[in-house]
């Protein structure tokens, strides 16, 4: 008998039960599970701009080393002995391989693209109404993804992983937290969590990863049990040069941006808090459009990402002043952004993409608020 699609489910965030295709809690006004349009559209473009600057070529994938050999390196090492190590270890490494099946501490390079198999093993859901079938249980692979390119965007979204257990296709699970789904400028990184639902006696499991949609390529990672390769983010310790402070003015084109302020953010909502670790930033803007003739200007948080110490951070889009608006010409909006950090972070930056085309973007520097 076919499955029939549930009706309903549970926010993740305040765990209240709401429609099955909600993209916003209508109790707690966060985004939820099934609602990330936003990594689909982006990606699509990017893939599309890649593959058209490229002609349809493709870059092979191959794994440069594992995670034993690729340890985080010291921050009190300077540039130019980090530069000697890396032609060093470039010297001494062996042949790029260009395998079928990827394992837990494997690091490969997909075009612009580092891709590194942190760890794997069974997903324990706590709520127990969001619980496996009888003979089933959830399953997890993270992943660690960084932007090696010098200044084009790409993107990587959960909706581009499929699950095969002994050769069926698998239900992705939307239950976890740490979705691996980030739009990454250059030199950027991001680590998340993809879960899926298995057969509890299934003998060989799967994950295909389709990179780029015009293309039938795909990376496979072999599910490896309870296995941790220990792989850690390296943090960029610098600020970018051409940020943004507080009270700066930026243009772009006929958008010109103000930058009023940035903070912490505290919420009142018992169901909107921070993940332990962790705390909300905003960052308010005035923008105006200083064209003199009909032309209006898009400005939405969808076009905002948020990066501390170079690690891709989620958005907090239940903000009441949210800024998303389309700017006729001499109008202005004004509004906030925001994101949840990790404490302690040092190097806070929330960059605006103006163009997806050229992969340009604003920095304001939010580190105060870090």
């Amino acid at each position: 008998m076919a499955r029939q699609k549930p009706t309903t489910k549970l926010c993740k965030h305040c765990k209240t039960e709401i429609p099955y295709d909600a993209k916003v809690c209508p109790n707690c006004r966060r985004r939820v599970k099934g609602g990330k349009l936003k990594w689909v559209v982006i990606a699509l473009v990017i893939l599309f701009v890649i593959a058209a600057a490229s002609g349809g070529k493709t870059d092979e994938t191959k794994k440069v080393g594992t995670v034993e050999n690729h340890a985080p390196a010291e921050q009190s090492v300077s540039q130019d002995e980090l530069q000697a190590e890396e032609n060093q270890q470039k010297e001494s490494a062996p042949q790029e391989e260009v395998k079928s099946e990827y394992h837990v501490g494997d690091i490969l390079q997909d075009g612009d693209m580092k891709i590194v198999y942190v760890s794997s093993g069974d997903y324990h859901e706590d709520n127990e109404f969001l619980q496996p079938k009888d003979g089933e249980k959830y399953i997890f692979l993270k992943l660690a993804f960084e932007n090696t390119s010098e200044k084009s965007d790409s993107s990587v979204s959960f909706y581009s992983f499929e699950c095969y257990a002994d050769g069926y296709a698998c239900e992705a699970y939307y239950g976890g937290e740490e979705d691996l789904s980030a739009t990454l400028s250059a030199g950027r990184s991001t680590m998340g969590y993809l879960c899926f639902t298995v057969p509890e006696k299934a003998e060989k499991i799967e994950i295909e990863y389709d990179p780029n949609f015009l293309t039938d390529k795909k990376i496979r990672f072999a599910y490896d049990g309870n296995q941790d390769s220990g792989y850690e983010l390296e943090k960029a310790a610098s600020a970018s040069e051409n940020a943004f402070h507080v009270g700066d003015v930026a243009e772009a084109g006929n958008l010109r941006i103000k930058y009023l302020d940035c903070g912490v953010y505290h919420s009142d909502n018992q169901f909107i808090q921070p993940k332990d670790g962790y705390h909300y930033i905003y960052c308010e803007l005035e923008c105006e459009n200083t064209a003199d003739k009909d032309n209006d200007e898009i400005v939405s948080y969808f076009n905002f990402d948020c990066y501390a110490d170079g690690v891709s951070c989620e958005a907090l889009y239940s903000m009441d002043d949210a800024l998303s608006a389309t700017i006729s010409a001499g109008r202005k909006a004004k509004g906030t952004v925001a994101f949840e950090v990790p404490d302690g972070a040092k190097v806070v930056e929330v960059e605006y993409l103006t163009n997806v085309w050229t992969s340009n973007r604003i920095v304001f520097d939010c580190s105060k608020a870090g």
